[in-house]
């Protein structure tokens, strides 16, 4: 990627629905092998649809998906470092609960396609992560299957996972998995997030939203901390959006599931927080479509290659 100086700014209230998603920052980007080559400078607000009517309008908010998960192990530490080292601020990732209560940063509720489960109890198929103490999952290798480099990468428990975003001065994209299988999930995250100071002011204002694809999930949220940002994953009808809209400040769907005039019916609410209902979209990872889903007006897209995502969108 060649260096380039990029001035973007991003719509700040409507994402967080309380005050300013983010304050005017400095930060430096870097390249994939961590030498900086970009300075961006968030000033402003992004003007919601602008780029499907022709007028400029700043780029779109760019989400790390499971941190940086085309270059390092998904849902790692190594792969929320190598977003930062990019010059990303927004992570994405997924939460679950082990055995014993413990919430776990992994995307499966199966723990055989990233890990050595299999070795390492080969006795107790089919490796639910729900089956699994926090002790046990430990123990496994969660990067020897990306590469031999990552070999000894754990899953991170959630709260090892604050800790190093909090160090990188990073900020979240929390996505509850599968809350059905987890009874007391949304009550068991928040109080994690909040030993970890990640439910004071400054947080809840700028650094962190709660998603799922759970209704449900979200309004126990939203019940619970009413003053936390969410966001509904998935594409509801038009004509269901008024009804997400008083429990949610985003609605966040597949690229494959809209188009310029459900983005715009999107943005002509308001949501929770009495602010311009946001959309962010998944899984973007190819520079062609980052750019179609631009004009369409989206005010974030999440990707496992954000620097692809930016260099076609900035």
């Amino acid at each position: 990627m060649h260096a380039r100086t990029a001035a973007v700014s991003l719509t700040a209230a409507a994402l967080l629905g309380v005050g300013a998603l983010l304050l005017p920052t400095l930060r430096s980007s870097a390249t994939d092998t961590g030498s900086a080559t970009v300075t961006e400078t968030v000033t402003g607000s992004r003007t919601v649809g602008a780029r499907a009517t022709g007028a400029p309008a700043a780029a779109p908010v760019v989400f790390a998906h499971r941190g940086a998960s085309a270059y390092a192990p998904e849902n790692t530490l190594a792969a929320v470092d190598r977003a930062d080292r990019l010059g990303f601020d927004w992570v994405e990732n997924d939460v679950q609960l082990t055995r014993d209560g413990v919430p776990v940063v992994i995307h499966d509720t199966g723990l055989k396609r990233t890990t050595d489960v299999a070795n390492v109890f080969p006795d107790r198929a089919p490796w639910a992560v729900k089956d699994f103490t926090a002790a046990e999952i430990a123990r496994l290798d969660a990067g020897s299957w990306f590469g031999a480099r990552y070999t000894g990468t754990r899953i991170p428990t959630l709260t090892q996972y604050l800790d190093r975003i909090g160090r990188n001065r990073q900020k979240l994209l929390l996505e509850i998995k599968s809350p059905e299988l987890y009874p007391g999930i949304e009550k068991d995250t928040l109080r994690v997030l909040r030993r970890a100071g990640w439910l004071d002011r400054d947080h809840v204002r700028s650094r962190l939203v709660i998603q799922s694809f759970s209704a449900g999930s979200l309004k126990k949220v939203h019940q619970q901390r009413p003053d936390v940002t969410t966001g509904l994953l998935g594409t509801p009808a038009i004509a269901d959006l008024p009804s997400y809209a008083a429990f949610t400040d985003q609605i966040n769907p597949s690229y494959r599931s809209i188009g310029a005039d459900y983005v715009a019916a999107v943005h002509a609410l308001k949501g929770a927080h009495g602010k311009k209902l946001r959309v962010n979209t998944w899984t973007v990872n190819d520079a062609a479509t980052a750019a179609k889903v631009d004009l369409l007006g989206v005010d974030g897209i999440i990707t496992s290659t954000p620097d692809v995502v930016r260099e076609a969108t900035g």
